[in-house]
This record gives structure tokens, sequence and C-alpha cells, in this order.
């Protein structure tokens, strides 16, 4: 998915090895006619709103294949690993999202998020890597059936954190994901990026949404507070969720025991 990066598209879009399908959340830099006067092999679906990350959705909706590599416009598959993902997911078939290892700029750094996820104490016993409950979206595999059972990335959340709500609810049906450090993704973030300040507002809204639609009630409000405590963009971001509690309402289902225990547990390993 892209929105007004036309220039960092036709940068990364030639790097990939698969069939690209570009989903444009209502560009209005002319990325849409820029990518198919220089990309024609490239199959653009352009939205008429920004719909976030549900564009992504929309994306394996219309892909049609087994699995689905997601990729910003910023991000790539690093030559043949694409083919590589695709040999460990069908080796492993409880395995729903391969998260790479993603390498961030020219310089090539470990993205931190990835450490993190190197060192989950959950049990993956039947899994190519550490087993995980979350995943970094610009660098990750989905295999398309319990992707859209679970819903995809949904309207509510939109973009970012799009990745926990969808990855509570394959847990929730016992799917599995896991990092994967022999299959590298590169990541050159956009200088058309968002202010940290805004960036924390964003997060925290789907953090205090993705609570109310699936985390139990004390949580939901522990969520709150928290926001509440820690600075102004946190609590913009609980008043940017407003308009769409009723609909985080209506999607309300509490993630099982089971998983709120591995919660528990990576939340113990991180303390």
């Amino acid at each position: 998915m892209s929105r007004d990066r036309r220039e960092d598209l036709l940068a990364t879009l030639p790097r990939h090895e698969a069939p690209v399908i570009l989903v444009d959340n209502a560009s209005t830099d002319g990325s849409v006619e820029a990518v198919r006067a220089s990309l024609p092999a490239v199959t653009v679906l352009p939205m008429e709103r920004n719909v976030g990350s549900y564009a992504r959705t929309v994306g394996v909706e219309h892909a049609g294949t087994e699995f689905v590599a997601f990729a910003d416009d910023d991000s790539w598959w690093a030559p043949g690993d694409l083919a590589r993902a695709v040999e460990i997911m069908r080796a492993h078939p409880r395995l729903a999202v391969l998260n790479a290892r993603i390498l961030v700029g020219p310089e090539e750094r470990l993205d931190p998020t990835c450490a993190e996820m190197a060192d989950s104490p959950l049990d993956g016993a039947d899994l190519p890597g550490p087993a995980l409950l979350g995943f970094i979206a610009c660098g990750a595999m989905v295999r398309t059936e319990p992707f859209l059972t679970a819903g995809g990335f949904d309207r509510v959340v939109r973009f970012p954190g799009e990745e926990e709500r969808l990855s509570l609810d394959l847990a929730a049906a016992g799917w599995g994901m896991a990092y994967v450090d022999s299959v590298t993704v590169h990541h050159h973030p956009s200088t058309r990026r968002h202010a940290p300040e805004q960036r924390r507002t964003a997060i925290w809204r789907s953090r205090f949404l993705t609570a109310l639609m699936r985390r139990p009630l004390p949580e939901v409000g522990s969520v709150m507070v928290q926001a509440l405590r820690t600075g102004a963009p946190e609590r913009l971001g609980l008043l940017r969720a407003l308009p769409d509690l009723p609909r985080a309402v209506v999607r309300r289902r509490p993630i099982p025991p089971a998983v709120r225990e591995q919660l528990r547990m990576l939340a113990k390993g991180a303390a």
C-alpha cells in the first residue's frame, strides 16, 4: 500500500521479484499515473479514499494466491527470499505469518523489533523460528486463508499498529507466527514520514481501539490510564479513537485465556 510517495514507489517497485499489486490510498501526487506509465506490469488498485492498512486486505483479496508477501513503498524483499519464504511456509502448515529479518537503511541496521522477536519466550516447537504474537507488516508473508478468515487488516484500526488485532485473532484460532532470520527484507524509511508526535498519537489510537475490541475491560481501562498519564500525543490518540468507538464495540470479541497467557509471558520477558 502507498499514499503520496511517488518517487519511493518508482525506486522500490522494480526490485520485487514476484507479481506486484499496488493498492494506492487516494494519492494526490500522481502516483497511480506514474506507476502505470513506468511499470505496466504492476497491478494498480486505486482507492477512492485513504483506508489505511485495510488496503493490504484489498490487495490480498485481489491476489487470490496461497501466500502474499507485504512490502511498503519503502521496503523490498532480498533477492531470492520470496521463494525461500514460500518454501518455509509450505514446510510448516500451521504457520500463518512469517516475519523476515528487516535491515534498515543503506547501512543495513537490524530493526530493533527483530531483536525482540528473536528473543521471544513463546513456544514455537513446530515453527521455523521463535514464535510471535505480532509482526511487522512491511516485512511479512501471510498464508491467505487464515489471514482473510481472521478478517485481515480492518477498517477500524487502519494504521499504524494494525498488526496487533490480527495477530491476536490468528493466535486465538490456533495459527502460528514466527520470526525467520534467514529471510531478509530491506527497509529504507521514506523521507515523507509523519513527525514522531503524530506517529505516537496514531499508535495510541490503534492501541486503544485494539484493546477495546480484544482485551478484558480492566485492561482496556489500563490502556486508557496509561495514555492519559504519558503525554499530550497519547491523550490525543484517545480523542482520535472516539469516532471509531461504535464500530470497535460491535467487533468486540475478547481473546481466550490461552492467548492472554501468551501476552503475560511476553510482558514478563520484556520486563
